[in-house]
Formats: C-alpha cells, sequence, structure tokens
C-alpha cells in the first residue's frame, strides 16, 4: 500500500558500457552489455519505446525478456517508492508522469531506461 508521496512504476532497462554495473541475470559475466555503446543502447530502448506506443508490444512482457534489471521477473514492477529512494533522473521522470503513461528516455548511472508509471 503506498502512502502519499509515493509513486509506483514499473521500468524497462538497458545497460550499456557505460554503466556502473556491467552484469545483469541475462549477462551475468557482462560481456555483452560491456560491447553495447551507450548509442547503441539508446537506440534499443527507442525502438522498444516506440513499439510499445504503438501496441505491437506490451511493456511487461518486453520487459520480462529484454530488461537488464532483475524486476524483469516482475514484469519491470518496481513497486512503490518515495522521494530519495531511487536515482534522481529515474526519480524525476516517474514523478511528471501520470498513471498509465510511459516516459521518454531515462539516462541513469544504470543505463537507460523508459518508465511506466503504475500507481
Amino acid at each position: 500500500m503506498a502512502s502519499s508521496g509515493q509513486v509506483k512504476a514499473s521500468h524497462i532497462l538497458i545497460k550499456h558500457e557505460g554503466s556502473r554495473r556491467k552484469a545483469s541475470w541475462k549477462d551475468p559475466d557482462g560481456s555483452r552489455i560491456s560491447a553495447t555503446t551507450r548509442d547503441a543502447a539508446v537506440a534499443q530502448i527507442t525502438s522498444i519505446r516506440d513499439d510499445i506506443l504503438v501496441g505491437k508490444s506490451r511493456f511487461e512482457d518486453v520487459a520480462s525478456r529484454l530488461s537488464d534489471c532483475s524486476s524483469a521477473k516482475r514484469g519491470g514492477d518496481l513497486g512503490y517508492f518515495g522521494r530519495g529512494q531511487m536515482q534522481k533522473p529515474f526519480e524525476d521522470a516517474t514523478f511528471t508522469l501520470k498513471i498509465g503513461e510511459i516516459s521518454d528516455i531515462v539516462d541513469t548511472d544504470s543505463g537507460v531506461h523508459i518508465i511506466k508509471r503504475t500507481g
């Protein structure tokens, strides 16, 4: 249950060579991530976002298959969080979204994301 000042969101994360941690559940040794440029990660997340926005893909399905975050096993669901719990660019983007909206590309130390506010 959310308290006031909290949001609920899901996200899709694509890591790249500049990400603070180079491993993920899909790439445990980080070799693929280390070989991915930021531009390639942006191109991938842009294509993913476009497919979701036109109804070609469902956010949760894509998150489960392609997100580099362990939240992928929950369709990208991060649950509820408040200010100061996420990286600032991620937090700022999430708090500006209306429920059901999907963000533009958000760049953090973890990689590039798209965020869907769910609560």
